[in-house]
């Protein structure tokens, strides 16, 4: 006698297919409710393989701030590759840009702009929905299909912790190519790529990147950071590092305000500046105590370097004290003070000239 076997009537079948589905759906949509479907769409794609993911399969939601600087320090690095080649290979294409308020010619280069190309698509198509703010214009025909594979740096990892802000909390700070001046001079040593990242104003995330010696500082306010603080400050003998552009306007006030004994360093670059109050292992990189700025800055200059100062518990602000608010106009119009393990304060009630000689430079 054969044996008996279950049959099911067409309605069966389509009941118990219906039950699948349903089954399905609860736990799909269980995943898509928080970051976890994101992150499990992004490796079905191919991201989980160390693959490049169009934008539009990105996540959306939060951004998470140890992901941010991890992709913010590959810009950097990737830009850098550009100004390196760029300057490589002797084909700069200068040209005039305008001149600053000083009256000084600016300077754009296929280093700036390449570099920047590669530093905003980066960054965008990694978080479509965040703003930045860059120096150099970016054609939409130049977009640039360049994407994260979402790892992150072992280092990273170790030191920092995720920690998500909303989105449009947030605004990144690009410069392309810090210190184009001495680039054209070929000037290697004051050259730099930087990336900030700023939440409701407030700098927190800062990467600054030596293209000609390989080397990137990176810091997290509240996480961590690879670079040091340098503990070295002389208060008989300080040393100012200041614009080379400025140096001879710095120069007199400053020694009357701390004395004739100040050492005056005239650098370019503001990254290569505040560096200049770190521990940094490059030969070429001068030492310096405070950094002065006595005119008008562009905030991209400077809001890597506010940011890596603060993680280390220093200070960036105008000449009067006040805080640079990373939101709004993309210049700081207060002068720049900048300082690490050193009464900050202290420093700020001694500049009164320097104050009185930034409003009249701008």
């Amino acid at each position: 006698m054969a044996p008996m076997g279950i049959r099911l009537s067409p309605l069966g079948v389509a009941v118990f297919c219906l039950l699948g589905l349903g089954v399905l759906y609860h736990l799909y949509s269980g995943l898509l409710a928080g970051r976890l479907a994101g992150r499990l769409a992004l490796f079905v794609l191919g991201a989980g393989a160390g693959h490049d993911v169009p934008p539009d399969t990105l996540p959306e939601g939060p951004v998470d701030l140890r992901e941010l600087l991890a992709v913010s320090v590959l810009a950097a690095v990737r830009g850098g590759e550009e100004v390196k080649r760029v300057r490589e290979s002797n084909v700069l294409n200068e040209k005039a840009k305008g001149k600053t308020r000083e009256g000084a010619e600016e300077k754009m280069t296929s280093g700036d702009v390449l570099s920047n190309r590669k530093m905003f698509y980066l960054l965008k198509n990694s978080f479509p929905s965040v703003q930045i703010n860059t120096e150099e214009h970016v054609d939409a025909p130049d977009k640039e299909r360049i994407f994260w594979d979402r790892s992150i740096p072992e280092d990273i990892k170790e030191k920092i912790q995720s920690k998500e802000v909303p989105a449009e909390s947030v605004t990144v700070w690009i410069d392309p190519l810090d210190a184009t001046h001495e680039y054209t001079e070929d000037l290697r040593q004051y050259v730099t790529t930087m990336v900030c990242v700023a939440v409701n104003g407030e700098p927190v995330i800062g990467v600054i990147h030596k293209p000609f010696s390989a080397y990137t500082a990176w810091a997290m306010v509240d996480g961590g950071s690879n670079v040091k603080a340098r503990s070295s400050y002389s208060e008989r003998t300080p040393r100012i590092i200041v614009s080379r552009s400025h140096a001879g306007k710095v120069e007199q006030v400053a020694r009357q305000t701390f004395g004739n004994k100040t050492v005056i360093i005239p650098a370019g670059g503001a990254g290569y500046k505040v560096l200049a109050l770190l521990d940094v292992p490059d030969k070429k990189q001068e030492k310096a105590d405070v950094y002065i700025h006595v005119t008008y800055i562009k905030k991209w200059d400077i809001c890597a370097g506010n940011a890596v100062l603060k993680a280390l518990g220093g200070h960036m602000t105008t000449l009067t004290g006040k805080e640079i608010s990373y939101t709004g106009s993309d210049g700081n119009e207060g002068g720049l003070l900048a300082s690490i393990n050193v009464d900050h304060q202290a420093l700020v009630n001694k500049l009164p000239d320097l104050e009185k000689a930034s409003h009249k430079q701008t």
